[in-house]
């Protein structure tokens, strides 16, 4: 069965995770997939939905107006929504607020308007159901591949470093929490942050060290390091959030820091394969035994790691996609 994934850009890190990363395995099942970026300019994707008639597409979290809904339904043979963030909401950092009017009625309608939703977490399955229905939506979480990862090799207990990774949009988290950090440095003489991102932090009493982001070089980067920390606000945009950078640190064999906002309660076991963490004290008391523990750091990264295998793997998150598309397939086929 042939699909064609509508997407932001092949390279964007929602295809790349969420698609892309999928196909090989895919493929063995009998299924193709053919990412497409999806026009910016609302003139050319008139021509362009129609060009997709008989096609069967699985949109990737772009909320189109009405009229653009109606086209692209008209003209796919199935369609398929897939989203990994809170699309009907502004993100935590908005002037304006969460909540807007217009993203929740495109949103709504497409959900009405698919074959079959594919939400990235709970949360934001609950909220497709209330206008898809829940036969209707299926949970795929984001998936890393562990064998990108080399495993780390955690032994010093001097230099350690604390590493972060995202974007420059992604990084406002962090700088919320510029007085956490400093803290955590005085309290540690020593411990570096390292930042694999396209910006960068100056940060008093914690050396922040900058590594520029690349696709290649990420995963070597990640593992170089000995603890990974993520931090969301607690709001409804961040428990929409999949958590990708706190799979890549478990991939990598790090323990984690975070805070248990979101999926990272789930991700993240307490006192297996990190520490959850929600008062400076707490965060300061995680970090601290991580980092005069090299034993630790090894037991809690290898149970990460096993964790990401048997649950958020590309080879468990293939094996999800397989299932609906060919439930998709019998149908067409009754």
């Amino acid at each position: 069965m042939h699909w064609i994934g509508l997407v932001d850009h092949p390279d964007h890190v929602c295809c790349r995770y969420r698609l892309a990363a999928f196909r090989p395995l895919l493929e063995q099942a009998g299924h193709t997939l053919e990412p497409r970026a999806l026009p910016r300019r609302w003139w050319s994707r008139v021509g362009f939905f129609r060009q997709l008639r008989g096609e069967n597409v699985i949109l990737q979290r772009r909320l189109l107006s009405s009229w653009q809904r109606v086209l692209l339904r008209c003209a796919a043979r199935r369609l398929l929504f897939d989203f990994d963030d809170a699309v009907f909401l502004r993100d935590s950092y908005a002037a304006r607020g969460l909540h807007d009017g217009r993203r929740l009625r495109r949103f709504a309608g497409l959900m009405r308007a698919a074959d079959g939703v594919i939400a990235g977490n709970a949360f934001l399955a609950d909220h497709a159901a209330r206008w898809a229905g829940a036969a209707r939506v299926c949970i795929i979480p984001t998936c890393v591949d562990p064998t990108r990862y080399p495993p780390a090799e955690p032994a010093r207990t001097e230099g350690v470093e604390l590493v972060w990774v995202g974007s420059s949009s992604t990084l406002q988290g962090l700088q919320a929490i510029t007085p956490l950090l400093e803290a955590i440095g005085r309290s540690l003489p020593g411990l570096r942050l390292k930042l694999i991102c396209d910006r960068f932090l100056e940060l008093r009493g914690l050396s922040v060290l900058p590594c520029p982001w690349t696709e290649s070089g990420e995963a070597a980067e990640i593992a170089r390091a000995d603890i990974g920390i993520s931090w969301i606000p607690d709001d409804l945009w961040s428990r929409g959030k999949c958590g990708l950078k706190v799979l890549q640190y478990m991939a990598a064999g790090l323990p984690v820091v975070c805070n248990p906002i979101g999926v990272h309660g789930e991700m993240v076991r307490h006192g297996e394969t990190g520490f959850l963490a929600e008062t400076p004290a707490q965060w300061i008391e995680a970090i601290q035994r991580l980092a005069h523990d090299p034993a630790l750091r090894r037991r809690m990264g290898c149970a990460g790691r096993q964790r990401v295998e048997d649950h958020y793997s590309v080879t468990a998150g293939a094996a999800l996609w397989v299932t609906l598309l060919n439930r998709l397939r019998e149908s067409l086929a009754a």
